[in-house]
């Protein structure tokens, strides 16, 4: 069986571990504990790894066909199936506390997992395949009928219920498969818990009832937070699946519900993004500022300051887990055949380990611009950080490193982390007053106005007429593009506006994607937003709209973006959904609606 495209997948999260289901029904994607924890549906990854499918008899065939919509302002997802017999809504969602409200969300999810079977028209046939293979995979659980009508899966330290409303479930051999009629008018609830083998048992829950409740929950968050920009729809849909993104309990940001869902078919770069990094830290402060929401802000730099804890001569790793863990090794999973055949499959995530200078000028820049709202003296943990960190530049600016697309041989002198160097020590030096007697504001700036030198003397190319990837390179790089975000160099600047040209020319496509270098086999979302930015900074805001629409146009039916486009066919690639694209539309977005904001 193969994996349907990465755009079938739809987006469930409680805030604290998320879930993907398909256009066919099939939920294929759960990691229950939280993001990163191991999965107990995976075919995602293998077509033997485990999956619930819960769709119409015969689905796929003549006169059948599928239209589906998140609820307004939720990530509760409703499919509708049509068939020749009569139609059937499907809802599906994680679910929230009972009674969790606006903030709460997340806070104490229960694990459970909500589908809602709702009879449109004449009688429809369903049928229902429950799989669950827990340990991505690895393992096969024992099924044992409840006396409730419900079957309990246990293997290793998993165990889940699962419960049809009205039917008595019976167990195969390591699977649940069954039918049932469904009348209009007719409701089905279906709930599978999560629990652990040595903990309390699975929450028992009413599925009809937990689902309203959780749509009041997702609600309820979306009302608390105003923004007034161009693309409000876009913009708030982003920002809702961003928060679906979001630990509730630490505030993190992961950069992807999903792991090794590959660059390219077939290929080797294949990932985990189940983590949070900071490098993306900047840009996700700033979109969870345009879109109005403060308290995500406030909690996401609690938890970067205790994450990062203090700071010593080693080099502050560029992600953490969602909890603050530092080592994340990476092991490989070599039972897994990996998406549509693309090994390896990646557990864990050694970039860690890679020294990446623009990690500092990412959070730095965050405290700058979010400086009033913290005020005018800092906390002891956030001033020894922006201390810490604009101390550490000072020191390692000059040293080579594997830059923000974090490559796995050599290290370079990259433009893109020389210039968030810079940025380190220029917004150190705006926040001087506010660190206390050890901030140095001179010293700073001289070393702000060397690494300001270096740039432009060894950044730029003469003979090709732009900024490249690394010093002395001749090499385009996309990440050229943050000069003018970053306010290094205004885009009007010749040799940015040559750039900018450059860019767009040698590794733009006629609708709108971007790749990151020359040879890069696919599109990069966040980098087609950057150039949206750029377009917008160098008075072409007309040229910046018309760019904008046309790369919002590759998210999927329910408006989900992963990381990249593949050139040929269109499809999405890449791990799924992809923060920073959801990131690169608010930014991009707001950028149409402020062009000289911050």
């Amino acid at each position: 069986m193969e994996q349907p495209p990465i755009s079938d997948y739809g987006f469930l999260s409680d805030s604290r571990s998320g879930a993907l289901v398909g256009r066919d029904g099939s939920v294929d994607w759960w990691c229950p504990s939280r993001f990163d924890s191991a999965s107990v549906f995976g075919r995602l990854l293998d077509p033997t790894a485990g999956h619930f499918r819960v769709a119409p008899v015969g689905a796929g065939g003549p006169g059948y066909r599928v239209e589906r919509a998140y609820r307004p302002d939720t990530l509760v997802l409703r499919t509708v199936h049509h068939t020749p017999q009569g139609s059937v809504a499907v809802t599906d969602a994680l679910a929230a506390e009972i009674g969790a409200r606006a903030h709460e969300l997340g806070m104490n999810s229960p694990a459970v997992l909500i589908r809602v079977v709702e009879g449109l028209s004449g009688r429809v046939r369903m049928a229902l395949d429950f799989a669950p293979r827990p340990e991505y995979g690895l393992l096969t659980p024992y099924l044992h009928e409840q006396p409730d009508g419900g079957v309990l899966a246990g293997a290793g330290p998993v165990v889940l219920v699962l419960h049809v409303g009205g039917l008595s479930l019976r167990a195969d051999r390591d699977r649940v498969t069954q039918e049932f009629e469904v009348s209009a008018g007719q409701v089905v609830g279906i709930d599978v818990a999560f629990g652990e083998a040595y903990g309390a048992p699975p929450a028992r829950l009413d599925p009809v009832a937990t689902l309203a409740e959780t749509t009041r929950a997702w609600e309820a968050f979306r009302e608390s937070h105003k923004y007034s920009g161009r693309y409000p729809d876009l913009v708030r849909h982003s920002a809702t699946v961003l928060t679906g993104l979001t630990y509730a309990r630490s505030g993190a940001v992961a950069a992807a519900l999903t792991t090794s869902l590959p660059e390219r078919i077939g290929g080797d770069r294949n990932y985990d993004y189940r983590f949070s990094w900071l490098r993306d830290f900047s840009l996700t402060m700033r979109a969870l500022w345009v879109a109005a929401c403060p308290d995500e802000t406030s909690r996401l730099f609690a938890w970067v300051t205790r994450s990062i804890g203090r700071i010593g001569d080693e080099p502050v790793p560029v992600l953490f887990g969602v909890e603050g863990e530092r080592d994340l090794s990476e092991h490989m999973c070599t039972h897994a055949r990996g998406y549509r055949g693309s090994q390896p499959v990646r557990i864990g995530n050694d970039a860690w380990r890679q020294r990446q200078l623009d990690v500092p000028g990412e959070v730095v820049s965050a405290v700058w611009r979010l400086r009033d709202y913290l005020g005018a003296t800092f906390e002891e943990e956030l001033r020894e950080m922006v201390l810490g960190l604009t101390e550490q530049v000072a020191k390692t600016w000059h040293l080579p490193d594997r830059g923000m697309w974090e490559t796995r041989d050599e290290e370079r002198h990259y433009l893109s982390s020389k210039v968030l160097c810079w940025l380190t020590m220029d917004r150190a030096v705006g926040l001087a007053d506010r660190l206390g007697e050890r901030a140095d504001p001179r010293r700073w700036a001289a070393v702000r106005d060397e690494i300001r030198d270096a740039v432009l003397r060894d950044g730029w190319n003469d003979r090709i007429g732009a900024f490249t990837g690394a010093f002395g390179s001749a090499e385009l790089d996309a990440s050229a593009l943050i000069l003018p975000v970053a306010h290094f160099l205004p885009a009007t600047d010749p040799r940015m506006r040559s750039t900018i040209a450059m860019v767009e020319r040698e590794l733009g496509t006629e609708d709108g994607l971007l790749r990151r270098w020359t040879t890069d086999p696919a599109g990069f979302l966040l980098c087609s937003f950057w150039l949206v930015e750029c377009l917008v900074m160098t008075g072409e805001p007309k040229r910046a709209e018309e760019l904008f629409e046309r790369v919002v146009g590759y998210a999927n039916d329910v408006g989900l973006f992963s990381e990249q486009i593949d050139l040929d066919t269109r499809a999405q690639l890449g791990n799924t959904p992809q923060a920073l694209s959801h990131v690169g539309l608010i930014n991009a977005a707001w950028r149409l609606t402020e062009p000289d904001s911050y």
